[in-house]
Parts: structure tokens; C-alpha cells; sequence
């Protein structure tokens, strides 16, 4: 069994030289990406590969810390002060940050800052590169490395890759603003297995991929050329253990004795936050304040506890937020506070794991309200700490990832100050046996959804893709069977194919009257029909009109109207039994349709209907194919008719009529010796169950298929027709 290799921006340590004796030493982090993460089934290696978190220039000490890491199943990808200022500091957090967290003005579009994310992020998919052993997987994570995934697959296409995202992805409508955005989804879809925390940020990005890549997913999931790639919501969890049964000191710490002092005089409401404009703290200064006006019977017995944690203090974006909270916080107490009594306690500085602990067990109500937060599990240390007193209450913002698991929480819109006020008021309020019920409900979802859970979760997965790609594999029409197919045809007296047109020699355009075929294809199909001993026939949806002006010349039989107009040895014949009379009856509706979804239109051809809609917004195509099924079911209930839902488009013909009926003329026409079926869509699958068993059956595309084998791309059916077409000894008539 390979290993598991996990890619991040930080390795699970952070390495620190001696300025004097230079002298390296690893601190092991307590991070929840590493608690998951080891926690995994032993029998699984693992080898972490990220940026050790001090620039080191010099050679000897690269090599020196290099081989350290190793020892620690670790391997450092060195970054500068450069890197940092402009991939990490830059393009990250000045782009990626802001944008995904819906705060767009405070974004700043640099090329510099791109040039120098791909540079880091190629240099990640090197030092990923050396390291592959044959069965390993790879997990990549976040926001930094994004390009990571598209790269290795370009070097590995048959490489497990799995990626997860861990703050919000946004709506199309901004994420759309970003230049570089078709690059930054074909790096993500370079995966096999796609995670978010929640499903809204999954469908956000299942939509930005169909509208700019055009991958349109069905479940869930995507076909990529021959890959599936599958996204799902999976809400990373917290060492619950950890902080559920947290060990005091023998002796408390004099900050924790003070905490639970300061609990038993007032009612603490707690806050812990870092410094981020994404994380709504000056809102919910004001909410509290918003809270002492209108509940002046709670002055002087609540205290707001505010710990901001410092981060990039030097930004000025930063610097100016931390002025606004310090400012504000500083007025209600002037405000509000007495001798006795202030109002808010402010900390700007971290607090040691104890005291955290002792502060989310003794707070009375857990203030957890970010304007914008992809999980926060802040909210879910604060429910841990409850284990024992099953006390407690807590407020939480709808807009945290959290939110859409921790229903028990009193919910709040972060931007309704008077909403959240009147939330504190109903938590400092709520009745004890609630507050247990709450609680008891939140715990048992957080303790079983934990982050071993979510780590297991996420592997067994992309586990399970990766024994899907290789059994897949099986049905793939590799180099192989290709050469097997081209002898088999070589050697053969009779030669039967049967090919379908658009998504199969010909990809498909927004207007169906611009897939007129190239010069090359008309003079491979040529070729071949003059083979001796060879026909080709080629079925499709189109009226016959136009493809004979497109292939009359090549000598080939057509099969248009999906089997209702058959031309033949040049001789055009129309299905028997087979009437047009009912279009009068759909015409008109069909149009109404049209006229009001601008960019979709009706085709009428002799014997179908077809309502298109591949040139307008697809998901208003949806709506309007779902207000008139119903119609088309009533209108066709008493007709011979049938509704075939194809690729942006609605095809109404009659039933007796398919291309697999109208193929059987020619495959019981004579035992052939080798029969080739070629096609793309769900039109073609009855061409696929009537050739016989022998038979090369061809699907282009991953979907579900009777065929027996199939292709990524319209390119390689081109390129085995150019195979058949360039074949020695195979006499033309």
C-alpha cells in the first residue's frame, strides 16, 4: 500500500533557529489539520510536505533542516521573503482572502502577486514530484495552493489526488471577477476528490465550473476527459477530547483561578477571535452595546470577555481594525462601566491552552459571530468544554460554516446588531434544563463528527475514486485494445461502422449550423467507405437535408432524424408507419417557449421537433424545460411520440424511431467480420445493445454506457479513424 502524501502552505512545525549557535530545533503544532491526520490508520504512511515557516537562505542550512524533517516523515518546500510578501501576504490574502470571504474592495489585483502564486505553487508540484512512489495518494489543502492539483496531473494522470478547501468559496457572481479564474478551477479539478465545509460552498463552486469551464456535474460530480471528480460537504470537526476533558494544573494557573472568580460574580459573555475584518468583530461591540440599552437590568452583571488574537498587526487594513475595536470598546466602558463594574474585558493577545480551556468552561454564553467564516470551530471548542456542566449557551452567526451543523445554536444574522442583542438577552435568560438539551444535541454531533472522523472521512473517499478510476480502466480504450481494434480491422474481409456526428467526430458549438465538418474528416470518412468490403454509416439527430450537403460527396450511408430519413447507396428512404402531422399540435407551444427564453430556439425538421437552448444561461433552460414537461407529456399522451432530454436541447419524435432500429438494416445485412459503434450520448445506447457481440462498441465519455469500451475525446476518435484510414494492405474498391 502507497502512503499518503499531505500538502500544505505550514508544516505541523514550526522550526526555530538559534541566532548564535544556529542550532535547529521543531516544535510539534497542535493544529486540527494534524490531529486528524495522524489519527488515520496506522498502515497508512504519511509524508507531509509544506513550508517550514522561517526563510532560510543558506545552503547548508536547507540540506541541514531538510534531513531533520525527513527523520520526521516531514519534507520542506523553502519559500523567501519575497515569496511570502507576494504569494502568501500578496496573492493569498490581498485576493484569494477577501474575495472568497465577500469583502471585494478590500481586494488587490496584481500580476506580480499571480506570477508569483504560480511560481510557489509550481515549486510545491516539484517538491510533490520527487517524492511520488508508485500507489501513493496525494491531499492537498487550501486556498494557497490551489494550482497545486491541476499541475500534478499534468505530470501524473493516474494519480490519486484529493483537495479541500477551507474557507467559504464564493458565488459566481464574485468569484467570476477574479482574472484569473478558469486557472484557478482547472487547478482544483485536477483532483479526484473535492471538499468544502458546507454544501452551499460546494454548489457555489459546481456552478462557477459549469458557467467558466463548462463541467457540468450530475450528483455531484463531474466527468473531466476520462476522469470522474467527485465534490461533496464535509465539515471538518475539532479534537473533541482535547478540550471536552482538558487537565487543569494541580494547582491552578492565577489567570484561571481569576476567570472562574470573575464567573461566579457576573455572567461572562465570551468572544475569541484572531485579528480579520472576515470575523465581524466590531459588529458585535456594537451589538453588545446595542444588548446594555435596551437590558439595563443586565448592567453590572454581565461582563463581555473580547480576546483578539494579534494577526498582521503591520497591514494597515489590520492596524486600522484594531484601533476601531480598541476605540469602541473603550467607549461603552466610559459609557456604561461604574466603580465596580466594566463592561467589556478587553485582551489583544492570545491565551495559553489552560486558560482558553477555563474561559470557554466558565462563560456563561459563547459569542461566536463572523460576518463570513468557512468553518469557525471556535464555536465547537466552546460546546467541548461543556461536557461536564452541560451549561451554557451560544450565539452563532448563520454566515459560519458551523452554523449549518450547530441548528441548537441561537442563530443570528451579524449584521442586525438589535437581532444579536436580543440573542444575548435570550441566552442569558434560557432556562437550565434548555441549555442542557441544547447542549447535550451539540455535543453529540461535534463529538461524533470529530476531526479523526472527518480526516477518515475525506481518505476513504478518495480511496474509494481511486478503486472506481482503476476498475474504469478495465473499459478504456488504451493504446492496447486500440492496436487489438486496428489489426482486427486490418484483417478483416467486411467492416462495418456505425458513427455518430456531433459530440463524437465533431465537438459541440453553441449554434448546431456552425458544426459543419473539416476537410480532413470528409476525406478520412472517404477513405474509409472505399475500403473494400467497408461501409460507414453515420447516424444523427440532424435533418437530412444538411448532412447530405455535408457528406453526399464521401459515399457514406446517412442516418438522420435519428432513424426517421435513411439515405442508402445514395437513395433516400423515410421510415414506414412514421407521420409528422402531430408537429402542428407542439409547434405553437414550442415557440411561446422560445419567445420568452431569449437565446433558445425551435428546429422543425421533417419528422422532429427540437427546442435548443444551448446559447442561453443554462440554468434558466432548466426552469423553462421543467414549465413545459408537463405540457409535453399532456400534448404527447395520446400520440406515438416520444421526449428525449439530450445535452441543452429537447428532441420530440416518434417512438417507433431511434438510430439503434435504424442501424439493424445494415448489422443483419451480412455477418460482418468487424463492426465498430461510435457515439456520445444517450441516443447512441441503442446502437450500442443492437450491434453484436463481437462488436467494438465506443462511448466517448466516462458516463454510464452499454458500450463495451470508451474515449475521452472527439481527438482520439479522430485519431483511430486516421489509424483505419492509413492501414496497409486494406484494398480500395
Amino acid at each position: 500500500m502507497g502512503r499518503l502524501i499531505i500538502v500544505s502552505n505550514r508544516l505541523p512545525v514550526t522550526v526555530k533557529v538559534d541566532a548564535e549557535s544556529k542550532e535547529q530545533t521543531f516544535h510539534p503544532s497542535a493544529g486540527g489539520l494534524a490531529t486528524g491526520l495522524n489519527s488515520l490508520d496506522a498502515s497508512l504512511n504519511r509524508l507531509w510536505i509544506g513550508w517550514p515557516g522561517i526563510p532560510m537562505n543558506d545552503a547548508a542550512e536547507k540540506e541541514s533542516c531538510t534531513q531533520k524533517l525527513l527523520d520526521l516523515d516531514l519534507f520542506p518546500v523553502f519559500l523567501t521573503e519575497e515569496d511570502i510578501e507576494d504569494y502568501y501576504e500578496g496573492f493569498s490574502n490581498k485576493i484569494i482572502w477577501p474575495l472568497f470571504h465577500y469583502f471585494p474592495h478590500f481586494v488587490n489585483y496584481s500580476e506580480k502577486y499571480w506570477a508569483s502564486y504560480l511560481d510557489v505553487n509550481t515549486r510545491f508540484t516539484e517538491a510533490i514530484a520527487v517524492n511520488i512512489k508508485e500507489g501513493d495518494m496525494v491531499w492537498v489543502h487550501d486556498y494557497q495552493l490551489m494550482l497545486v492539483p491541476g499541475m500534478l496531473r499534468q505530470k501524473f494522470p493516474d494519480l490519486s489526488i484529493g483537495f479541500f478547501l477551507h474557507i467559504p468559496f464564493p458565488s459566481y457572481e464574485l468569484f467570476r471577477s477574479l482574472p484569473w479564474r478558469k486557472e484557478i478551477l482547472d487547478g482544483i479539478l485536477g483532483s479526484d476528490m473535492i471538499g468544502f465545509h458546507t454544501f452551499d460552498y460546494m454548489r457555489h463552486f459546481l456552478s462557477a465550473a459549469y458557467r467558466i469551464t463548462g463541467h457540468e456535474h450530475k450528483y455531484g460530480r463531474l466527468t473531466i476527459g476520462m476522469r470522474q471528480v467527485k465534490c461533496d460537504a464535509l465539515p471538518m470537526g475539532i479534537d473533541y477530547d482535547k478540550f471536552a476533558y482538558c487537565k487543569m494544573s494541580a494547582e491552578p494557573a492565577p489567570e484561571v483561578q481569576a476567570i472562574q472568580e470573575s464567573s461566579e460574580k457576573v455572567k461572562l459573555i465570551l468572544s475569541v477571535d484572531r485579528l480579520d475584518y472576515s470575523k465581524g468583530i466590531p459588529g458585535r461591540v456594537k451589538a453588545y452595546e446595542k444588548f446594555l440599552q435596551l437590558y439595563p437590568s443586565w448592567h453590572s452583571k454581565v461582563t463581555l470577555i473580547m480576546v483578539v488574537v494579534p494577526s498582521r498587526a503591520t497591514v494597515q487594513d489590520y492596524a486600522e481594525l484594531k484601533d476601531e475595536i480598541e476605540l469602541l470598546c473603550g467607549r461603552i466602558n466610559g459609557q456604561f462601566g461604574t466603580f465596580d463594574w466594566v463592561p467589556i474585558r478587553y485582551f489583544y493577545r492570545p491565551f495559553a491552552f489552560e486558560s482558553l480551556c477555563a474561559l470557554y468552561k466558565y462563560s456563561h454564553v459563547g459569542l461566536v459571530t463572523p460576518l463570513r467564516d468557512g468553518m469557525n470551530l471556535v464555536a465547537k471548542e466552546y460546546v467541548a468544554t461543556k461536557e461536564d456542566c452541560k451549561s451554557g449557551a451560544l450565539v452563532l452567526s448563520e454566515m459560519a460554516g458551523a452554523a449549518a451543523e450547530l441548528d441548537d445554536a441561537l442563530l443570528i444574522n451579524p449584521c442586525d446588531h438589535t437581532d444579536m442583542a436580543n440573542a444575548i438577552y435570550k441566552a442569558l435568560e434560557m432556562p437550565a434544563a434548555e441549555q442542557e438539551l441544547r447542549m447535550k444535541r451539540m455535543q453529540h454531533l461535534i463529538k461524533t463528527n470529530n476531526v479523526r472522523h472527518w480526516a477518515k472521512q475525506f481518505i476513504d473517499s478518495q480511496m474509494e475514486l481511486h478503486a472506481e478510476a482503476q476498475q474504469g480502466q478495465t473499459q478504456r480504450l488504451n493504446a492496447d485494445r486500440r492496436a487489438q481494434l486496428v489489426d482486427n480491422w486490418r484483417k478483416a474481409n467486411s467492416r462495418l461502422l456505425i458513427t455518430d456526428y456531433g459530440g463524437t467526430l465533431k465537438s459541440h458549438t453553441k449554434n448546431p449550423a456552425e458544426s459543419y465538418p473539416d476537410e480532413e474528416l470528409c476525406q478520412n470518412l472517404k477513405a474509409l467507405q472505399e475500403q473494400t468490403g467497408t461501409t460507414v454509416v453515420l447516424t444523427t439527430g440532424r435533418n437530412i437535408k444538411t448532412i447530405h450537403s455535408w457528406f453526399g460527396a464521401t459515399g457514406i450511408d446517412l442516418v438522420a432524424e435519428f432513424g426517421a430519413c435513411i439515405m442508402r447507396n445514395g437513395e433516400l428512404t423515410n421510415t414506414q408507419g412514421v407521420d409528422p402531422d402531430w408537429k402542428q399540435h407542439l409547434l405553437p407551444m414550442l415557440h411561446k417557449v422560445a419567445e420568452r427564453t431569449v437565446g433558445s430556439w425551435v428546429e422543425e425538421k421533417e419528422y422532429t421537433l427540437a427546442w435548443h437552448y444551448r446559447t442561453m444561461e443554462k440554468h434558466l433552460g432548466a426552469h423553462r424545460l421543467r414549465d413545459i414537461r408537463k405540457q409535453l407529456i399532456y400534448l404527447t399522451a395520446n400520440l406515438n411520440l416520444q421526449v428525449v432530454e439530450g445535452d441543452c436541447v429537447v428532441e420530440i419524435r416518434n417512438a417507433e424511431v431511434s438510430k439503434g432500429r435504424a442501424a439493424k438494416q445494415w448489422i443483419e445485412d451480412r455477418d460482418w467480420d468487424c463492426v465498430i459503434a461510435l457515439g456520445n450520448d444517450e441516443t447512441d445506447e441503442d446502437t450500442f445493445e443492437a450491434v453484436p457481440q463481437n462488436a467494438w462498441s465506443i462511448k466517448v465519455g466516462r458516463d454510464d454506457t452499454k458500450a463495451k469500451y470508451n474515449v475521452a475525446n472527439v481527438s482520439e476518435v479522430r485519431g483511430l479513424l486516421t489509424d483505419l484510414v492509413q492501414l496497409n494492405g486494406s484494398a480500395t474498391r
